[in-house]
């Protein structure tokens, strides 16, 4: 603008100077700078032009870039004399040869970068496939690439293959753990950075034993990143010693340490109730609150499901050991596993194998006990072949009935657990969840105690088919129902009336009593909150964490 003004102005200055000029002559405009051209003549002094925009004067014998204002027959020559004297005066042929022979040199050049440059990404996406499929680096070598160079030969050329071989998958894997290791580092930096742009962050800690033995610490991160929360896995090391609390607290100080990381960031932490987590003295949590008195703990609402779902009366835990009796009978011999297999196939079976028990995965239970329950004819007719004394529990039908209520309430915790993993899962819903199936408890309870087992649809189907007698079996189902009631209170203690108290979270603009009890300095944004129409649009069309995410912002 100032620049028009300007302009404008001199305009105005030059009029006025006309009119007093009395020989009428004109005042001349200063022409602006144009760009030079390329001239072919230039190349007999050893230059050409590149293709930007103006074009630059590129010598062809040393590579030097010359401005496009140096783009002139004099400061060409200078160039030539004064670094390549001995080139001066010799005939256009060697000039045009020098040319052709630069040119091609740049083309081939620009062509292995381009082929460099796919390779790379080709190696690096190969080897996040193999990172996520959980395979061996080695099988890049030792299959992938001999797959792919085998493939394009037969559907297109030898020199495609030829290309395709030249991705960097080789050297005895060592090539895939480097870019793995490399995109790991690369996606930890970002979630790092993204820690200390939240200024805020929840931590979930968990200890396990591998398959060989070693302590393995996973730890998960929730953040707030623009205007949501996010989750994800923040590292996984392994605890070369002890498993204590202690250990633990120094594994992830050394890596707050080492990323930056503030302790005082950290608001809340979820771990399981383990004394290594807990103690008082020596615990995790406890050394955490010595960095941090703020932080809050919660015991993972998932691990306490299970832990609540594993109380049973002895008898339907005799029942459960029984199965397991008869699943190792079969599947631990590998004769028997092929026999029981081609029996299945005979009696046209829909499964032929049955399923391991492992106490440590949650939901084995429900899941063997559906298999078992499912193939319990074919079980009966092995065990029976080979004269096995367990062949007995499947002609008890008060076993199977028995059988038939675990499998069915195993199920049903089952869905349960499932319901309670997964992403953009939040304490609000999960409560909720919870809750609600301690409803269907006192509900299936009532049910079952009045001789109606509907809400069960195996033991139902087994108690119709066979005419069994319910009120054989009703008691044990109503003893493990008021068990499973208990145990769910004990471990989720005022879950219903908790809910409750965080429905100024879920929706924040229908005012309740419960409000009342939250601090006043809360109480006044939330009312501020509430009179904000912006804020109350921006709810109904968002869900509940990006809500809350964007009124952080909110000035």
């Amino acid at each position: 603008m100032d620049r028009w003004l300007k302009r404008d102005s001199c305009c105005s200055r030059s009029g006025d100077a006309d009119e007093g000029n009395q020989t009428g002559a004109k005042k001349k405009k200063t022409d602006l700078p144009k760009n030079r051209q390329f001239k072919e003549d230039y190349v007999l002094l050893g230059f050409t032009a590149t293709n930007s925009d103006p074009p630059e004067a590129l010598c062809f014998f040393c590579g030097e870039r010359l401005a496009n204002s140096s783009m002139k027959p004099a400061h060409l020559q200078c160039h030539q004399k004064t670094k390549h004297q001995c080139h001066v005066g010799k005939l256009a042929e060697f000039f045009k040869r020098k040319l052709s022979d630069f040119q091609g040199s740049q083309k081939v050049l620009q062509k292995a970068t381009t082929t460099s440059e796919k390779a790379l990404k080709a190696s690096l996406a190969v080897s996040l496939l193999i990172a996520k499929a959980k395979k061996p680096f080695s099988i890049a070598e030792e299959l992938i690439l001999p797959a792919v160079g085998m493939m394009a030969e037969i559907m297109l050329d030898k020199k495609t293959a030829d290309q395709l071989k030249a991705v960097p998958l080789s050297l005895l894997h060592q090539t895939v753990s480097r870019r793995v290791s490399e995109m790991s580092a690369d996606i930890q930096d970002q979630v790092v950075n993204k820690l200390k742009a939240s200024q805020s962050f929840s931590l979930q800690v968990d200890e396990s034993t591998d398959i060989s033995g070693q302590a393995q610490l996973v730890s998960f991160v929730r953040y707030i990143e623009v205007d949501d929360i996010k989750e994800h896995i923040l590292f996984c090391k392994k605890l070369e010693e002890h498993t204590t609390g202690e250990a633990i607290f120094n594994v992830i100080n050394q890596f707050f340490t080492e990323q930056g990381l503030s302790w005082k960031s950290c608001m809340s932490m979820c771990t399981d109730a383990a004394a290594s987590m807990t103690g008082k003295v020596k615990g995790l949590v406890a050394r955490i609150k010595k960095e941090n008195p703020d932080v809050e703990w919660t015991h993972c609402i998932i691990h306490r499901e299970s832990l609540a779902s594993k109380k049973m009366s002895s008898q339907l835990h005799e029942i459960l050991n029984d199965a397991v009796k008869v699943i190792n009978f079969i599947k631990s011999r590998p004769l028997n596993t092929r026999l029981f297999h081609r029996l299945c196939e005979s009696m046209g079976s829909e499964h032929t194998e049955l399923l391991l028990h492992t106490d440590v995965r949650w939901l084995s239970r429900g899941r063997i006990l559906a298999r078992l329950f499912e193939l319990r004819d074919e079980v009966a007719s092995f065990l029976s072949e080979h004269g096995s004394p367990f062949a007995t529990f499947f002609e008890n039908t008060t076993w199977v009935a028995q059988l038939a209520y675990l499998t069915d309430i195993f199920s049903k915790l089952n869905d349960l657990n499932m319901s309670l993993q997964g992403k953009d899962t939040n304490i609000l819903n999960l409560y909720d969840k919870v809750a609600g199936f301690q409803k269907k408890l006192g509900l299936w309870k009532e049910t079952c105690s009045g001789g109606y087992f509907t809400c069960f649809p195996l033991s139902d189907a087994y108690f119709s088919d066979n005419n069994y007698e319910k009120d054989t079996v009703k008691p044990v189902i109503v003893e493990h129902l008021t068990n499973l009631i208990s145990a769910f209170k004990s471990y989720f203690p005022g879950i219903h009336e908790q809910s409750v108290q965080l429905d100024w979270i879920r929706n924040p603009f229908l005012l309740s009593e419960q409000e009342k009890t939250l601090p006043i300095c809360l109480q006044e944004t939330l009312i501020e909150v509430c009179a904000d129409r912006g804020l109350k649009l921006l709810f109904e069309r968002s869900n509940v964490t990006r809500f809350w995410s964007s009124v952080k912002k909110w000035p």
